[in-house]
């Protein structure tokens, strides 16, 4: 029998192995830490009972995966779960733009906007399900819908701060910039509206739900489906070395480019241990879990239903904190997201103290406490939110990393966003998976399509290793 072995247990890991061993293989997959998951871990980390999210929490992406939503996760237990209201972008006068599932909600909530709306992202919505395989893949493969892909790539090559021109109202504006800010990178830059589109496309279509129970759902229903399939998982086993690990026909490695050049050492060319090695890093996460006493306050009443709302003021306010971000100075009011996963899922506290989960877009490698203007930019737009509070733990940069080694000072999104890494993530190839040593390839969200929970990345490496193996 073919064997397989995958290194790390994160999504695109697990997802790879599990299609590696419907394919077939014999496939097990190691993992340094304790527990399987990678960023998608949940924990009692604060109170018995109450469940925390430790790094990814909603799942716009997740839920419309083809590669996840082909492995049939409802079988073994995940249940996706969808607030009231996807996303709100409060603005500090009161107003906010707000992201219902339907486009058409959506754009009734624009005003004079709406036309424009439906004319951005209706189109991405409509067609997400065409569009997905070909926009979560390598950017040099043969496209299935090459019209499709042509008319989104067009506009996702703007800027996010040229493309939200269109919209004339600040609540749309700033609406759009706050989802194309989730790929911690310049507003200002060439392609930094492809992140804005496909999220919001993916919110209309599939909503931006969490998983019932916490994040870690997802890799148990992986899990589930590997062991279903004839696999099997080791964990507290770190791999420094390949030779490390047993004798098999390919190897997948969820990690980053820096660590499989330690693990691959001279078997790989010179030219790609330099890639390797050099590869570039994005602004970093500072994450605050908080416990709140019944509600946050927030003074707009459509964050109180919002599974995810969105602070950092106007466009432009959103995108001078990017930019200072991705400099290296730490803004004064930095870019903070917020989730209330209880909205959507009641059992993650079934009581009156709620979990608070917010993060805030810091420079790579931040060594600072960003803890309090994280509370400032919440107490901004929830006046009276510090009294709320029963408990909090701060997660640093290094916090992140040293829980998982694939968030690189504090990067959760697997490297730089910006246009160049969009194209050549990690190098310009139209199998950028494989790492020029036989049967070995590289499976993490340095690898097209990127960060989030999607499972692409292992999905497409998982079809670059059949491929080799002639299946």
């Amino acid at each position: 029998m073919t064997t397989a072995v995958v290194v790390g247990s994160g999504p695109n890991g697990l997802t790879a192995a599990v299609e590696l061993a419907r394919a077939g293989c014999e496939v097990h997959v190691v993992e340094a830490a304790d527990t399987i998951g990678g960023g998608a871990r949940s924990s009692e980390m604060l109170r018995p009972g109450i469940i925390h999210d430790h790094c990814s929490a909603v799942h716009p992406l997740g839920a419309g995966s083809p590669a996840l939503r082909a492995l049939g996760l409802d079988e073994y237990g995940l249940r996706w779960r969808r607030p009231e209201l996807d996303c709100v972008h409060p603005l500090p006068d009161g107003r906010a733009g707000v992201l219902h599932r339907s486009v058409a909600q959506t754009a009734a909530g624009l005003g004079r906007d709406g036309e424009a709306w439906r004319d951005m992202i209706g189109g991405v919505a409509e067609d997400f399900d065409q569009l997905a395989p070909d926009a979560l893949g390598p950017m040099l493969s043969i496209p299935q819908h090459p019209v499709l892909l042509a008319e989104f790539g067009h506009r996702a090559l703007y800027s996010a701060t040229v493309l939200a021109r269109v919209f004339r109202t600040d609540e749309a504006r700033a609406l759009f910039a706050g989802v194309a800010a989730h790929a911690f990178t310049r507003l200002d830059r060439p392609g930094s509206a492809a992140a804005g589109l496909m999220l919001l496309g993916a919110g209309h279509r599939y909503g931006w739900p969490v998983a019932e129970g916490g994040s870690s759902a997802i890799v148990t229903a992986l899990a589930a489906a590997l062991i279903d399939a004839g696999g099997t998982i080791t964990t507290r086993q770190r791999v420094t070395d390949i030779a490390e690990v047993e004798p098999a026909d390919v190897i997948l490695l969820d990690v980053m480019p820096g660590a499989a050049a330690g693990m691959l050492g001279d078997r790989l060319s010179p030219r790609m241990f330099r890639r390797f090695t050099r590869y570039r890093h994005g602004p970093a996460a500072f994450k605050v879990d908080y416990l709140v006493d019944g509600e946050v306050g927030w003074t707009n009443e459509d964050c109180r239903r919002a599974g995810t709302v969105h602070l950092g003021g106007d466009i432009a306010e959103i995108a001078a904190s990017e930019a200072e971000s991705v400099s290296g100075r730490m803004p004064r009011r930095p870019f903070t997201l917020v989730a209330q996963q209880w909205l959507a899922d009641p059992s993650r506290s079934p009581g009156r103290v709620k979990p608070l989960w917010a993060y805030a877009h810091v420079p790579q490698g931040f060594t600072g406490d960003a803890t309090d203007a994280i509370s400032a930019q919440i107490e901004r737009f929830a006046p009276g939110f510090r009294t709320r509070i029963v408990a909090s733990v701060s997660t640093s940069p290094a916090d992140l990393e040293r829980v998982n080694p694939n968030l690189v000072g504090g990067d959760i999104g697997g490297g730089r966003n910006d246009l160049k890494h969009l194209l050549a993530r990690p190098r310009l190839s139209s199998n950028p998976y494989a790492t020029g040593v036989e049967g070995v390839y590289l499976c993490s969200s340095a690898t097209p399509p990127g960060g989030g929970v999607h499972g692409m990345c292992g999905h497409h490496a998982a079809r670059a290793a059949l491929s080799y193996l002639g299946q």
